[in-house]
């Protein structure tokens, strides 16, 4: 049976919290117990609140009685709202601080096999092509004219290109 847990509005970032999440997903409950132990992280201690609430529920609600066969099946971290703070700086500037929350959701399950959902079948139309697509064409080389008036001899005389005898 499916059990799940959820804390909401905890104070960690969800990028962080997924971090922790995607170590003990889809490990046994007591592993992914030992795992959260010794996870230095601060998102360790909130998930590990969170999965023994899991499996808790499973043994109260469903009467699990064997908890070696557990897995979590699915751990996702989702944002929550973002706390706004400004914090003064100089000359009468303000940076914004936005202090993220996050939505912790872990679901155990003692099925044997609990199948992943299968990705949606791709449409011919969007498949990646097999082979390269062709190169882009340079423009063509510029004509022999062009490159001969680009070139220090063909240049008007100047100042800097004159003998000194004939500038003063």
């Amino acid at each position: 049976m499916r059990t799940h847990a959820v804390a909401r509005f905890v104070r960690v970032p969800p990028r962080k919290a997924r971090l922790v999440l995607d170590a003990i997903r889809g490990k046994a409950v007591g592993e992914a117990l030992a795992t959260l132990e010794y996870t230095p992280r601060a998102a360790a201690r909130l998930v590990e609140k969170v999965l023994r609430s899991a499996i808790a529920n499973a043994e109260h609600n469903h009467e699990v009685r064997n908890l070696d066969d557990l897995r979590v099946v699915e751990a996702v971290a989702d944002g929550g709202p973002s706390m706004k703070r400004v914090s003064p700086r100089a000359m009468g500037r303000a940076f914004f601080i936005k202090h993220r929350t996050s939505h912790l959701r872990i679901a155990v399950s003692d099925e044997l096999a609990v199948a992943p959902k299968a990705p949606a079948p791709a449409s011919p139309a969007a498949a990646p092509p097999t082979a390269l697509p062709p190169r882009v064409k340079r423009a063509p080389a510029q004509p022999a004219a062009t490159a001969a008036r680009r070139t220090p001899a063909a240049r008007r005389p100047s100042a800097r290109t004159k003998p000194a005898k004939e500038r003063k």
